[in-house]
């Protein structure tokens, strides 16, 4: 028993330092024409006119932009430092988390009517969307997403350092979510986006976490 908790200790700070995700070893969804992943860094160039949405305020469906993901169970933290050259309306770039073509939620950046704001749109059969209007241009934002039972908490930072809280939204709990680097450009001609220190980190379960807290032994 000493031998095996000695050994757990000493293989607990390589477990802590392999959280971040291996862009390598993720996958495309509606992959782009151009691409690539070096040092740490994903960029492409954004399939033109693609998008996600489900059929509210528009009356259509599409499922055809850049989603570049991994597959993660239960509960986590997931960040990335997004920019890009938008430039045509609706040129956007960020997170996304997904189930399926009919449940996912999408979070970044993105440039409307000449203005950057910071937008989700959550989808659970049809889509709705909500923004945060910044007063000036960013070279680039951090967007990070916290899965915790049923609920995913959305946040923003211009630094790494303070996170505001931008959305609270529903998300099927105990059932497999791709995360991972989303862009689209549904109104022009495409543009670049790079993401940068993409990391996801596990999260104990908050359900046994607060059953172990009440039936622990004294």
């Amino acid at each position: 028993m000493k031998k095996f908790l000695f050994l757990s200790l000493a293989l607990f700070p390589f477990m802590q330092s392999g959280t971040a995700q291996s862009l390598e070893k993720m996958q495309w969804f509606n992959e782009p024409e151009q691409w690539e992943i070096k040092d740490g860094v994903l960029s492409m160039f954004v399939t033109p006119q693609s998008d996600y949405w489900r059929i509210s305020h528009y009356g259509f469906t599409v499922d055809d932009a850049p989603f570049y993901f991994t597959t993660y169970g239960g509960e986590f933290e997931v960040k990335v430092k997004v920019s890009g050259d938008y430039k045509t309306r609706f040129d956007q770039a960020g997170l996304m988390l997904r189930i399926d073509h009919e449940n996912y939620i999408k979070a970044g950046i993105e440039f409307v009517d000449g203005k950057f704001n910071i937008s989700t749109v959550v989808t659970h059969k049809t889509s709705d969307w909500s923004v945060i209007t910044l007063d000036k241009a960013v070279p680039y934002i951090w967007i990070k997403a916290v899965r915790r039972l049923d609920a995913v908490e959305l946040f923003y930072s211009f630094d790494d350092k303070e996170y505001v809280m931008m959305r609270n939204a529903w998300l099927q709990d105990n059932t497999p979510v791709h995360v991972g680097l989303m862009a689209a450009s549904p109104d022009g001609d495409g543009f670049r986006a790079t993401f940068e220190h993409f990391k996801v980190r596990h999260l104990p379960d908050k359900r046994r976490l607060e059953w172990l807290s009440k039936n622990s032994a004294e």
